[in-house]
Order: structure tokens, then sequence, then C-alpha cells
């Protein structure tokens, strides 16, 4: 009966120091290098076969697209901005970023100067971890038949010393014919 005792202590002992012993603390990611991405992009789940969201609404800074966001339509014209947020350390001067058409899944849909005008270049100020690229969205008038909306996709480039991030560098914008 006392070698029973033993072995049970025995196997207790040994499933307590492997349960306890087992837990680990969680660390807490350290981002040693700066990286961009689109906020919208972060928050939103990516399009249907596609590594990025493609959204019809612009969307709130840092959350997902809501039904009361405002719709991207040629019939509401105008400049339509979307953040870019620098995770990673801040700089102590501004940063220039520049950003294109993405050519990838069959690129844009939409033609620039006839859809749509942008700038290619955005800044995030000093001090600071976000910035604000402007699309402006343009009505060329009633669209041929058959076309319902036009896509208008962009990719954020690395530049030096901060790199574009993998996940969320592109962002789609579906116009409304």
């Amino acid at each position: 009966m006392n070698i029973m005792k033993k072995r049970l202590n025995l196997i207790i002992i040994l499933c307590t120091v492997i349960v306890l012993g087992s837990c680990t603390k969680n660390e807490l990611p350290v981002y040693t290098k700066a990286v961009v991405e689109f906020d919208a992009a972060s928050w939103n789940a990516n399009a249907a076969g596609r590594t990025y969201p493609i959204l019809t609404r612009v969307p709130g800074y840092n959350r997902p697209v809501a039904t009361s966001d405002p719709v991207l339509t040629r019939n509401s014209p105008g400049i339509k901005k979307f953040r870019v947020n620098l995770v990673g350390r801040q700089f102590t001067e501004s940063i220039t970023l520049q950003y294109d058409l993405y050519t990838g899944d069959g690129g844009s849909t939409a033609v620039e100067g006839k859809h749509f005008k942008i700038s290619r270049t955005l800044t995030i100020p000093a001090n600071s971890s976000f910035g604000e690229m402007e699309v402006e969205i343009l009505n060329p008038g009633a669209p041929p038949a058959g076309q319902s909306f036009v896509d208008i996709l962009l990719i954020l480039n690395s530049v030096e010393g901060i790199q574009s991030s993998v996940n969320y560098r592109v962002i789609g914008l579906r116009v409304a014919q």
C-alpha cells in the first residue's frame, strides 16, 4: 500500500510539473523596423480570391467599413481620404511616401484622368504615425451599357528605411457608375 501511495504521489507531482511547466508567457511584439500600411486594409476582409480588400465605401479610421459610411460613386465626386499607418518608431522629420496603381490581379479597370485622379505621394508629418492618401473621384458621365462599376487598385511603395506591409499594402476602391 505504501508503494502505491508513493507511485500515486510521484504521478501527481510529475503531472503538476508538466502542466505548470508548459505555460509560456506571451511576448508582445516589438517593431524595430518601420512599416507602412493602409488602415482600411488592416481592418477589412480581403475580397474573394484577392489578397486585399475592395471597398465600396469610404471607411472611417481605425475600424471596418460601416453601412453609414459614404458610398464610392461617380455621382458623389470629390476628394476621398484614406489613412496610411506608420507601424514602428516615429520619425523626427516628415516622410514622403509614394503610392501607385496596382497592376496585379488584372489591375485597375478605372482610367486615370477619366474616373479618378491621384497625386501618387502622401506625407506622414514629423512625430506622427499617420498620413492621408487622397483620391479624387471624377464623374465621367453615363457609363457604357453593362458597366456598373470600375475598380481603382492602389499599392504603397517602400522607400529607403520604410517597408510597405506585405499584407496591407494594396487596397481596392470600387466606384459605382
